[in-house]
């Protein structure tokens, strides 16, 4: 069979333990994304629950699993906590500013902090400044890295007087919304919780957009690496019959069969992974 240049082709990896969950194995489809037709292939399959890594578009396949979770942020709705203010008050020194997706060793000296601190054994721990440098500008898709510096004097009216890089977001800007793809800061500023951050600026940066949701990628339940996801709220969980509406400790509960868990966002399928 001859398959149509637009039409894109899917494969299935094979069976590798899981990261999340030990004792079970995870598969991904996967398919490339590739040409101009690209952005609108990753709109529509993000809907449908994938996640982009470089050139290619993967999400859980597992054949005895589905507590993987797409999870999104419904931006619009959402309100602080307490502490997600308190958060935003101690970066009230940072300044992010959004351009295109382009490597400096600056950034890959702190990825390489951050993945030596927080996940020496992960999949991504022995990236070369040069499969950095593919994750950031292997993109076909519109793409952004927003960067995060501690705010100088001048920071207003001026990029010269920002201070050092103390954070970095990988992050699509599709039809419907942002999709965080990789995010990395600062390990020793703990008292900051400049994850959090983030996914907070993001939010207010998916809002000025106009868009209606801050995709987080995959929640997986009893995954204590993944709960912090669940924090922000409303969110919805894409379910069989379309996104729902996540109640916690009631709807839109993983689906399981006969393992706990699949697949998450942060491994790997090519050199390059919230």
């Amino acid at each position: 069979m001859t398959a149509h240049p637009q039409t894109p082709q899917f494969f299935l990896t094979s069976p590798t333990p899981c990261p999340y969950l030990p004792g079970q194995l995870e598969r991904k489809v996967f398919t490339h994304l590739v040409g101009e037709k690209a952005p609108e292939l990753l709109d529509l399959l993000t809907q449908g629950g994938f996640r982009r890594s470089q050139n290619i578009a993967y999400r859980p396949a597992c054949e005895r699993c589905r507590a993987c979770m797409s999870v999104r942020i419904v931006v619009d709705e959402f309100e602080p906590t307490k502490s997600m203010r308190r958060v935003m008050a101690r970066n009230r020194d940072i300044v992010g500013r959004m351009d295109a997706a382009v490597p400096s060793s600056e950034q890959y000296s702190l990825f390489r902090r951050y993945l030596d601190d927080r996940h020496a054994k992960g999949g991504m721990s022995e990236m070369s400044v040069l499969d950095y440098a593919m994750m950031v500008e292997d993109s076909q898709v519109d793409t952004r890295l927003i960067q995060y510096r501690v705010r100088g004097p001048d920071s207003s009216f001026t990029r010269a007087s920002d201070g050092a890089l103390i954070g970095a977001a990988l992050s699509d800007v599709m039809g419907d919304g942002m999709s965080m793809v990789y995010s990395f800061f600062e390990p020793g500023e703990h008292e900051r919780s400049l994850g959090t951050f983030m996914i907070l600026d993001h939010i207010e940066r998916t809002k000025r957009l106009g868009l209606p949701y801050l995709y987080l990628g995959y929640w997986v339940k009893g995954s204590r690496k993944m709960d912090y996801k669940v924090r922000y709220q409303p969110q919805e969980h894409l379910q069989s019959k379309g996104w729902e509406r996540y109640k916690p400790g009631g709807a839109a509960q993983p689906d399981r069969r006969d393992a706990e868990t699949g697949p998450a966002d942060g491994s790997r399928i090519a050199p390059a992974g919230l």
